[in-house]
């Protein structure tokens, strides 16, 4: 069963949709830290976070803060520290808009 939201992006914009599970062929930064040459970009944003909360890397006092290790560093443009509102963004510009 959907949430409610995720029917009515599904019905009202279907492109948008499109653009988050669509496969793509990854860059050579996002190959190299997820382990395979296509993927989605929530597919990418999931393991983003599931190696965040892995590594313990979110700040212990501030849990909307991530502070990125060396590897995560390589995916979020060099920022030693991120908020937890920046990761789709920094993860999106890995895939660029293709025409269709």
């Amino acid at each position: 069963m959907l949430p409610q939201r995720m029917k009515k992006v599904m019905t009202d914009n279907p492109k948008k949709l499109a653009n988050l599970i669509d496969l793509v062929n990854l860059p050579s930064t996002l190959r190299e830290f997820m382990g395979q040459s296509q993927t989605s970009r929530l597919g990418c944003f999931k393991r983003v976070w599931s190696y965040i909360k892995e590594n313990n890397l979110q700040d212990p006092n501030n849990k909307n803060l991530v502070n990125c290790d060396e590897k995560l560093k390589t995916v979020l443009l060099g920022k030693p520290q991120v908020e937890l509102t920046e990761l789709p963004t920094l993860i999106k510009l890995h895939f660029p808009k293709q025409p269709r």
